[in-house]
Protein backbone atom coordinates (compact mmCIF):
# COMPACT_ATOMS: atom_id res chain seq x y z
CA UNK A 1 0.00 0.00 0.00
CA UNK A 2 2.78 2.34 0.66
CA UNK A 3 4.37 1.82 -2.75
CA UNK A 4 0.86 2.76 -4.52
CA UNK A 5 0.79 6.19 -2.25
CA UNK A 6 4.36 6.81 -3.50
CA UNK A 7 3.94 6.19 -7.19
CA UNK A 8 0.68 7.89 -6.49
CA UNK A 9 2.68 11.23 -5.56
CA UNK A 10 5.64 10.53 -8.22
CA UNK A 11 3.10 10.51 -10.91
CA UNK A 12 1.04 13.69 -9.42
CA UNK A 13 4.69 15.56 -8.92
CA UNK A 14 5.54 14.41 -12.61
CA UNK A 15 2.31 15.88 -13.87
CA UNK A 16 2.44 19.05 -12.28
CA UNK A 17 6.09 19.50 -13.23
CA UNK A 18 5.15 19.17 -17.03
CA UNK A 19 2.43 21.25 -17.11
CA UNK A 20 4.47 23.74 -15.30
CA UNK A 21 7.46 23.07 -18.11
CA UNK A 22 4.70 23.64 -21.14
CA UNK A 23 3.29 26.83 -19.81
CA UNK A 24 7.16 27.75 -19.21
CA UNK A 25 7.95 26.40 -22.89
CA UNK A 26 5.04 28.54 -24.49
CA UNK A 27 5.79 31.89 -23.07
CA UNK A 28 9.10 31.26 -23.68
CA UNK A 29 11.40 32.39 -27.09
CA UNK A 30 13.21 28.71 -27.66
CA UNK A 31 15.38 28.77 -30.45
CA UNK A 32 14.04 25.45 -31.44
CA UNK A 33 16.65 24.93 -34.38
CA UNK A 34 19.56 24.37 -31.41
CA UNK A 35 16.97 21.91 -28.94
CA UNK A 36 16.21 19.77 -32.18
CA UNK A 37 20.28 19.20 -33.35
CA UNK A 38 20.58 18.26 -29.62
CA UNK A 39 18.09 15.85 -29.83
CA UNK A 40 19.24 14.90 -33.09
CA UNK A 41 23.01 14.23 -32.11
CA UNK A 42 21.48 12.05 -28.78
CA UNK A 43 19.35 10.12 -31.16
CA UNK A 44 22.06 9.30 -33.80
CA UNK A 45 24.34 8.65 -30.84
CA UNK A 46 21.96 5.61 -29.52
CA UNK A 47 21.47 4.63 -32.94
CA UNK A 48 25.29 4.17 -34.03
CA UNK A 49 25.93 2.53 -30.14
CA UNK A 50 22.67 0.08 -31.17
CA UNK A 51 24.13 -0.50 -34.52
CA UNK A 52 28.58 -0.95 -33.59
CA UNK A 53 27.90 -1.94 -30.24
CA UNK A 54 30.41 -0.05 -28.94
CA UNK A 55 30.21 2.98 -26.72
Amino acid sequence: MIRLVVIALVVVLAWILLVKLIKDLKSANVDWTGVTTIIGFIALAFWLRHITGMG
